[in-house]
């Protein structure tokens, strides 16, 4: 009797627990930069601008997006000279209010920063693939219409006077970050952009100067 019991409430939490574990499962992630995309909690993602106005769509992904993926020339000597990339958290400040300059926050303890104070020339792919953009769309994040930008330019520390405006645009959007430890010198750093490349159609990339970047505005 008492076996006969135990397996009836066995069977018993297993079908109360079930749908919740089934929704852990299925659910996308939530939080700053999973499929949810956290960063616009309670806010309707803004539509994605007139692919005619490859400036506008630009600037509205290195907003949207709060990481990307920085290829930098590898200082390893085991691959040194050769393209080395790397995952990197970033902001160009507030959800909706960026000023399109992709802020950093490393240590000297990244590879990557070891990469660049060698050489200071790095790419930046960002790509709307980790937000609900193009799942809900069913684009491959390979598709260009699974819209994707990359930057090139050089990264560089911020000055004193661009170092508050660095801060609150990462921590607003990365919270976890004001937990680092300080034993690892972390410092702000920002990628100066020198060529953009947009992939939001098929036909190959378009050109944006920076110009045209940074002259875009938003309401």
């Amino acid at each position: 009797m008492a076996g006969r019991a135990r397996g009836s409430l066995r069977a018993l939490l297993a079908a109360l627990l079930a749908p919740a574990l089934l929704s852990l499962l299925v659910s996308p992630a939530r939080g700053r930069g999973g499929r949810g995309h956290g960063d616009w909690d309670g806010v309707k993602l803004p539509p994605l601008p007139p692919r005619e106005d490859a400036a506008r769509v630009a600037r509205f992904v290195t907003n949207l997006c709060d990481w990307g993926a920085l290829a930098t020339v590898s200082s390893l000597e085991a691959v040194r000279g050769r393209p080395f990339a790397d995952v990197l958290s970033l902001s160009d400040g507030p959800p909706g209010a960026g000023s399109g300059e992709p802020y950093f926050y490393l240590s000297p303890l990244q590879l990557t920063a070891n990469n660049l104070q060698e050489n200071p020339h790095a790419t930046l792919t960002m790509s709307l693939a980790q937000t609900d953009f193009c799942r809900k769309q069913g684009y491959d994040p390979q598709s260009p219409l699974c819209v994707h930008i990359i930057l090139s330019g050089t990264v560089t520390k911020v000055n004193e006077t661009e170092t508050d405006f660095a801060k609150h645009s990462l921590f607003i959007r990365h919270p976890e970050m004001e937990t680092w430890p300080s034993s690892h010198n972390w410092f702000f750093a920002k990628l100066n952009i020198t060529n953009i490349w947009v992939l939001d159609y098929f036909g190959g990339p378009k050109i944006v100067t920076p110009e045209e970047y940074y002259n875009v505005t938003f309401q």
